[in-house]
């Protein structure tokens, strides 16, 4: 079959084999998939996938070794750039972080169920990257990027702090509780709002469905954890110039955000259908733009190379937890979720995608930022 001998073909330099024996080799379960994923691409990828047309025993060295290789830039032709050219379209035209737009990602991704992130996270419900260091698990890496956070700003007892993208509130509770500030969070997730306020209840801690171009008011220091590749690139300056506004002149603002090594208008097409609807991965380029001459950069720390051990951890919670949820939730649920996850440790393992935390202040520190690692 001349479609199967092409998927072959593709396939050569990555190690992987149909129907091999190793544990990151493809187990093809339906000879109509090599039509369909030469057609669709990764959408057709990670559809056949759900499916049940393929299966491979360790998906995420699967995906390691397939980004790892040459086979992307080996599949450019005119289908793929016929295909990623709507999405392009729709983030530069259409602008798909606008106001009115803002709030699909909480009903898509966010709301989708409460039980399924608690079985999945930490215990603080944090869905960000570890910080892994020093850390033995899960919780701890968690905690100490919390730290982190709370040390790279120099927060102090009475700070007002606002999180932007604040998910359960995970960040501001701990703030408040191991810093004593008093703490805003904003999400566009109204399940979030439900149990973030919840497991808050009882500190100076308030969390709003609110979206960040409706805050008013200032505070000492700002946090983004995990929000800013939902702005949009229409959107970025414009979420620059918003958090100066709402900056005290001596306060800092850090954005933590999973970031691209190159400048592109596209995403992956089944991670924007299925999991991340209009989301798209910032490059240093782009973020560079956005804080000129608005912003003075006085910190960049990378520790990507932790993304792939947090997703593994959320990745064993999940599976360990599936049966608890299940009743929740479809089996093509199961198959989408465990490709998202593995996917992506593939994808940080492959180092095509970087955490940043970058430390950012309206006019400069005078003595000069001291970097906290």
């Amino acid at each position: 079959m001349e479609s199967k001998k092409t998927v072959e073909s593709l396939l050569k330099g990555t190690g992987i084999k149909i129907n091999g024996n190793n544990p990151y080799d493809i187990q093809v379960h339906n000879e109509n998939f090599y039509n369909r994923v030469l057609k669709q691409e990764s959408l057709g990828l990670g559809e056949s996938y759900m499916d049940g047309w393929w299966d491979v025993e360790d998906l995420s060295e699967f995906f390691y070794k397939i980004l790892n290789s040459n086979i992307q830039k080996n599949a450019m032709n005119l289908r793929v750039a016929l295909i990623y050219t709507p999405y392009v379209i729709k983030n530069i035209i259409l602008n798909l972080g606008n106001v009115r737009k803002a709030f699909n990602i909480g009903e898509k991704h966010y709301d989708i169920g409460n039980d399924l992130y608690r079985a999945m996270l930490d215990k603080r419900m944090t869905y960000t990257c570890g910080y892994w260091k020093d850390a033995k698990n899960l919780d701890e890496a968690q905690e100490a990027k919390m730290d982190l956070v709370c040390r790279k700003l120099g927060l102090k007892r009475g700070d007002k702090i606002l999180d932007i993208g604040c998910g359960w509130g995970s960040f501001v509770k701990y703030a408040a509780e191991k810093y004593g500030v008093q703490a805003v969070g904003i999400t566009v997730s109204k399940e979030q709002v439900k149990l973030g306020n919840e497991l808050c209840r009882g500190l100076p801690v308030e969390i709003r469905m609110q979206d960040y171009r409706d805050v008013s008011e200032k505070f000492d220091h700002i946090v983004s954890l995990g929000m800013f590749e939902h702005v949009g690139i229409k959107n970025y300056k414009i979420y620059m110039k918003k958090i100066r506004e709402l900056l005290k002149d001596d306060g800092l603002f850090l954005l933590h955000t999973i970031g691209r090594n190159k400048t592109s208008l596209s995403t992956d097409l089944w991670v924007d259908k299925y999991i991340f609807p209009g989301g798209i991965l910032p490059s240093i380029k782009q973020i560079g733009a956005s804080i000129e001459d608005v912003f003075v950069m006085e910190d960049w720390h990378n520790f990507g190379i932790y993304y792939a051990k947090t997703l593994l951890a959320w990745h064993t919670n999940f599976e360990n937890n599936w049966n608890n949820i299940k009743s929740n939730y479809d089996e093509r649920f199961y198959r989408m979720w465990r490709y998202y996850l593995l996917f992506y440790v593939g994808f940080f393992r492959a180092r095509k995608g970087q955490l940043w935390q970058i430390v950012l202040s309206k006019k400069g520190i005078p003595s000069g930022y001291k970097s906290i690692r």
